[in-house]
């Protein structure tokens, strides 16, 4: 679990619904000019590396109790993780170009767009909580899976903010399907390399 290449692939499915948001909130923008996306996606990339840190404190202190099962917690959490994305992308429409009509006649985000931007960070970077107790229950580095979700997000949310507008309307939907897909199989892989081990 503690692999670069794994951690690498848990970052792109955390930061997929943040892409998808930041595709939205890309459309806000009066133009998509590199300084507007880079504090967009760096918003969301710093949200989504915090949250796992609240949830690894939370697991440890869990860690004691469950030891002898932390590969299920990790993989049943990582698997509802991914099926919750997948269920949202479905369940919800993108955010289009009609959404932000008004925001982007009255420019750069400034006052109460950066609260609801804030907002829309929190709220996508929910499950990194949660997957931050699976990070703890399988003794990942910290501070590597957090700058690794860091810099994995603020790309991902940078490139999202500057494709924007119409890619928006359809992209938004098969990214999240994407990443539900790799946190669950991420999730699997854990089972089956303890089960093998016998551990």
């Amino acid at each position: 679990m503690s692999g670069t290449f794994t951690l690498i692939a848990l970052a792109f499915g955390l930061s997929v619904d943040a892409f998808a948001a930041a595709l939205g909130k890309g459309t806000g923008e009066r133009t998509s000019t590199l300084t507007s996306a880079l504090r967009i996606g760096f918003v969301f990339a710093a949200m989504e590396a915090i949250m796992p840190v609240v949830g690894y404190l939370i697991g440890m202190a869990l860690s004691a109790w469950v030891a002898g099962i932390d590969h299920w917690v990790a993989f049943i959490l990582l698997s509802l993780v991914g099926i919750h994305m997948i269920w949202q992308a479905f369940k919800e429409e993108p955010e289009t170009i009609d959404d932000h009509a008004e925001t982007a006649a009255n420019g750069p985000i400034r006052g109460p767009r950066w609260i609801h931007l804030g907002l829309a960070a929190v709220a996508t970077s929910i499950d990194a909580t949660v997957v931050g107790v699976s990070l703890a229950m399988v003794g990942t580095n910290l501070v590597l899976a957090c700058l690794i979700i860091f810099g994995v997000t603020l790309v991902m949310c940078t490139m999202g903010a500057l494709i924007g507008r119409k890619a928006g309307d359809w992209l938004g939907h098969w990214a999240e399907v994407a990443g539900g897909i790799v946190l669950i199989i991420i999730g699997a892989l854990i089972l089956t390399q303890h089960l093998s081990q016998g551990i």
